[in-house]
């Protein structure tokens, strides 16, 4: 059976310094990025920022005018409460109808 100590500290310190150095090698090797390929990523990122803030900013502004208009519509379209004689007619109407039924 194999021990934790398979493969040893040493051998492990090793392993990863070389892993690191292969790392550092394959990116030195990496040719530098142009600097007009740069600037047009840079633009097209920017008109991409530009586009999604005004996309925002439409929603919010639609989500705005739409409580607004809720809110205008439910100040005028509120009804008021039935006054007690309001509501008396109504009981006695629905009894007149309940009776009218069975009868």
């Amino acid at each position: 059976m194999a021990s934790y100590k398979d493969p040893s500290f040493e051998e492990r310190t090793a392993l990863a310094r070389q892993a690191r150095e292969k790392a550092l090698a394959k990116l030195a090797a990496k040719p530098p990025l142009d600097p007009a390929v740069v600037a047009e990523r840079q633009a097209a990122q920017a008109a991409r920022e530009k586009a999604q803030a005004e996309k925002s900013a439409a929603r919010k502004a639609a989500i705005a005018q739409a409580k607004a208009d809720k809110q205008a519509a439910a100040a005028i379209a509120k009804p008021a409460p039935p006054t007690e004689a309001e509501r008396k007619a109504a009981r006695d109407e629905r009894y007149a109808a309940r009776k009218k039924r069975k009868g």
